[in-house]
């Protein structure tokens, strides 16, 4: 595992409290242009659904139920949560202009809105109709996707990263840091100065005290 998965796993990102979601990220621009510093929105009340029971995910493959794409499938390319949302490639688009300047109208894009959870149906591979999942565990123990139709496992897709990385097929290389080797506690807090404790290291014995000095 790299250190840098190790440091993502860590980070939380806080948000205040009158925050409103949407589809951009909230450290990105689009997300602090829509949440302004002191400006409270309208909540949006959402049915919470337990982390340990989400059952989609990114790069899941699934069928549309509701809006003008019913019956249409495709591959979610984000997951928001905090709505209860999922955004397919290519589905539920909408069309608007970006970049308008001037006499210039500025260019014609197509954006996926998002839909919601209940709106979709995981595909069984077996047969690509869409069924309804539930969590079960395996006799080693292991918690899957189950199919209710069909009783087949249905595993979480495996997303390649940015860089071309596949987490789950990561393997440690010898300049990579070990889990252990990041988590150990390397260092004690210790009330001396650097260079005493570079002395006390290195053996040096100093018996002159040291003129005392300040920042300012």
């Amino acid at each position: 595992m790299r250190l840098t998965a190790l440091l993502a796993m860590a980070t939380r990102v806080k948000v205040h409290p009158d925050y409103r979601y949407g589809t951009s990220r909230p450290w990105t621009v689009g997300a602090q242009r829509m949440n302004p510093p002191g400006k409270k929105r309208r909540k949006v009340f959402v049915e919470p659904i337990q982390p340990e029971d989400w059952s989609l995910f990114k790069g899941d493959t699934v069928e549309v139920l509701a809006g003008k794409d019913s019956g249409k499938q495709g591959k979610i390319s984000q997951v928001i949560r905090a709505r209860n949302w999922v955004i397919l490639e290519g589905l539920n688009t909408h069309y608007r202009y970006i970049g308008k300047s001037g006499e210039y109208r500025g260019t014609y894009i197509a954006s996926e809105s998002p839909l919601l959870v209940r709106e979709v149906a995981l595909v069984d591979p077996s047969d690509r109709k869409p069924t309804q999942v539930e969590w079960r565990f395996t006799e080693e123990g292991e918690r899957v996707r189950v199919s209710l139709r069909s009783g087949r496992i249905l595993p979480k897709p495996m997303v390649q990263r940015r860089d071309g990385i596949v987490p789950e097929q990561w393997k440690d290389g010898p300049k990579d840091t070990s889990p252990d080797d990041a988590l150990e506690k390397t260092y004690s807090a210790s009330l001396k100065t650097f260079e005493e404790e570079i002395a006390e290291a290195t053996g040096v014995v100093e018996t002159r005290a040291g003129r005392r000095t300040f920042w300012y």
